[in-house]
């Protein structure tokens, strides 16, 4: 560890950047000549602002020898023996030649570089500090790697001592948490930024305790004790409920980035056990709910992208290390995962992904949070720090916390950051109503609308075989906006996936064509078999007008190996993996991806089948081309070659074979391997000989195998 950097020494910095700072508001641990030693500082640097450039003298040419395109991993579909600790190393192998993203996104490969003995290119580093100095958005993921730079390689030669004296300039000159001075494009209330914010934080106080960090005026031991109850907070949640960016096949990576750190990081014993549970718990539903190495369940948050490609979707490098299938990508968080000292990967977790064959595997999960029940785990509206978990949610317009997040607004000059600026419009409308006590009135008819960001709980359902799997959001918002929500996803191989959305309005915002939806369906699942009614309202909208009168699936004819259509079915077959779709309504080809069905209301039906379960893919087109369909408007009866007859109605029951199928609240976990109630306690997780222990309050974490 350094030795503690002098207040005057850390306010010194201010003149070494290129660009004036703003004045920070000092608070109490300061006293009146330290305040105006800042404020003389501020305005020295703010003089020099015009005529004075940092000089650096690290090189801004990549190192010799570094490569310059990325390497191509191909997708792998079957475990090939490889252990754990071989497919880090080949991952390691894989991403040294492989170059930093350009444009100063996140430059993990330069940290593997170093710990391999490497230099590293010193201008990836610079592009990704003057990202972090402007406070833009992804700022915070920069910030993780600064903390790998700092804790491993701060006196590592191969690293410019110029290089490594700008990284402290940008750690103490930077904006941890919106309450901290300054009006930036930074999004900091997302659950996953929330994580990554409050993890930079809290390390780099641990590191410099003493420091005075110049824009907020705190010093490290504050950021310490300010941000370790936000850490905690976020982990106890996700330890308890689940992730309201729920099977993320984005955002998980960048959770897992600062969960990594902490647990390497972290002096706390606490935190580093507790940030260890939730990243068994994270890689357990990538186990639960991935097909050979791909992510494909419903998610709480995606894009289009990572759907449609689903071999390379962003988790796909972390499935293929831990379960030896899937593509070796980088993403935030595989460089602190491989080298990573004192995490270790449950062996219990392994078999579980690995095993494929398994003839069938239902796993039910409840994930997120009820706004109406966020009482029940001491969430309150009356305070700063709990708004911020309620707006982890994205209920920026929910009528039950719209009067604290425009105090938000106010506090952190929120009117002024570009993801929020477009309801400046609307503030005094809002504050208006907010005075006069009617603004939840208000709002309550266009909830549908202005919550559309909101995720709150979801039940989700994923049925798997050796060659099908189908995923979903079960009876999730029903007839609300969407936003970036996937509801749900079947998928027989690689790239061969299909699902359906109703398009959002926007071109360059969500939701849009293919990401999320404009307004979500009514989907039921048993196993094998989805039925999913979708009814396009007009209602009044305060946000986004409902533009498309047509529903569509993505199905791409090409990634099949075999596809046919008759009349209202279409049919896919990849490998042994069979997969048939319905449309109630009339369709055509947009092109040979995109199956478009015209109308307001509308049915799907997916059923999925295998050579194994149904004889050839002949077999299985037959069976469900003599299966009876009847929908009258809002409502379907299907009789199932599997599942027998299955009735629906837009915003009622299932029926199965004359049965109710009640929708009932899902278990935090239930499937073969645990049996969790929600919200979680103690989760015991079982395959065989190995076994994987977490009790949260209890701090304690062990396994077998």
């Amino acid at each position: 560890m350094k030795t503690a950097i002098t207040r005057r020494e850390v306010l010194k910095l201010t003149l070494l950047t290129a660009s004036a700072l703003p004045l920070a508001t000092c608070n109490a641990n300061l006293g009146q000549s330290e305040k105006a030693e800042v404020a003389d500082l501020h305005r020295q640097a703010a003089q020099c602002q015009s005529s004075v450039t940092a000089k650096y003298t690290y090189p801004m040419q990549p190192p010799e020898g570094y490569p310059t395109e990325s390497a191509i991993d191909p997708y792998r579909f079957e475990p090939d023996g490889t252990t754990f600790a071989e497919r880090k190393q080949e991952f390691i192998d894989f991403l040294l030649q492989t170059p930093s993203p350009e444009g100063g996104k996140s430059p993990f490969v330069e940290v593997l570089r170093l710990a391999n003995g490497l230099e590293p290119n010193h201008k990836a580093l610079h592009d990704a500090l003057d990202q972090i100095d402007q406070r833009l958005d992804t700022a915070d993921f920069g910030m993780q790697v600064l903390l790998w730079l700092l804790f491993k390689f701060e006196d590592n030669p191969l690293l410019h001592p110029d290089m490594t004296e700008r990284i402290r300039q940008t750690v103490f000159n930077f904006k941890y948490w919106p309450e901290e001075p300054g009006v930036d494009d930074m999004c900091t209330w997302t659950e996953n930024h929330q994580i990554l914010f409050a993890t930079a934080a809290y390390l780099f106080g641990q590191r410099y305790p003493d420091a005075v960090f110049t824009n907020s005026c705190q010093t490290g031991r504050e950021k310490m004790e300010r941000n370790r109850s936000r850490i905690m907070r976020w982990l106890e949640l996700r330890y308890q409920t689940g992730f309201s960016e729920w099977l993320s096949n984005v955002y998980y990576v960048e959770d897992l980035a600062p969960l990594f750190s902490l647990i390497e990081f972290a002096e706390d014993e606490e935190i580093i056990a507790r940030a260890s549970m939730v990243t068994d718990l994270m890689l357990l539903d990538l186990a639960l709910n991935t097909f050979h190495g791909i992510f494909a369940s419903s998610h709480g948050r995606s894009y289009e992208r990572h759907k449609k490609e689903s071999a390379g979707e962003s988790t796909s490098g972390l499935a293929k290390v831990c379960f030896g299938m899937g593509s070796y990508r980088n993403s935030l968080c595989m460089v602190p995962f491989v080298l990573s000292t004192r995490y270790t990967f449950p062996p219990v977790i392994e078999a579980i992904g690995q095993d494929i064959s398994r003839p069938a595997m239902l796993n039910r999960q409840r994930t997120g949070i009820l706004i109406d029940e966020a009482g029940q785990l001491g969430l309150k509206l009356d305070n700063f720090e709990d708004a911020m978990r309620f707006l982890s949610l994205e209920a920026y317009l929910h009528p039950k916390t719209a009067p604290i997040n425009l105090a938000l607004f106010d506090a952190y000059q929120w009117w002024d950051n570009s993801f929020l600026s477009p309801m400046k419009d609307f503030r005094g409308l809002l504050n208006g109503l907010k005075k006069t006590g009617t603004l939840p009135l208000v709002l309550g008819p266009f909830e549908w609308d202005a919550c559309r960001n909101t995720r709150e709980a979801a039940d989700i359902t994923t049925y798997r075989t050796p060659d099908i799997m189908l995923s979903s959001a079960e009876e999730y918002r029903v007839g609300y906006g969407g936003d970036q929500q996937s509801i749900w996803q079947a998928i027989i191989g690689e790239n061969a996936t299909t699902f359906t959305t109703h398009p959002g309005p926007f071109k360059n915002g969500t939701p849009d064509y293919w990401t999320g939806s404009g307004i979500l369906p009514h989907v039921r699942q048993v196993e094998n078999v989805l039925l999913c009614i979708y009814h396009i309202h007009k209602k009044p909208t305060l946000y986004a007008p409902t533009r498309y009168e047509f529903t569509h699936a993505w199905l791409p004819q090409t990634a099949f190996d075999e596809f046919r259509q008759e009349g209202r079915w279409c049919f896919a077959r990849k490998a042994r993996g069979y997969l048939a779709l319905y449309s109630a309504q009339p369709t055509r080809w947009q092109d040979d991806n995109d199956l478009i069905a015209d109308g307001r209301k509308n049915v799907w039906i997916v059923e999925m089948g295998s050579e194994i379960q149904n004889g050839s893919f002949a077999d299985f087109t037959q069976q469900i081309l003599e299966a009876v369909v009847n929908v009258n408007g809002l409502s379907v009866e299907y009789h199932s070659p599997s599942q027998g007859k299955l009735s629906l109605r837009w915003k009622g029951k299932l029926y199965q074979n004359d049965e109710l199928v009640p929708m009932q609240r899902h278990p935090r976990y239930s499937n073969p391997y645990l049996e969790v109630e929600y919200p979680a306690r103690e989760i015991k997780v079982d395959k065989e000989t190995l076994g994987l222990r977490l009790n949260f309050s209890e701090n304690q974490r062990s396994f077998t195998g």
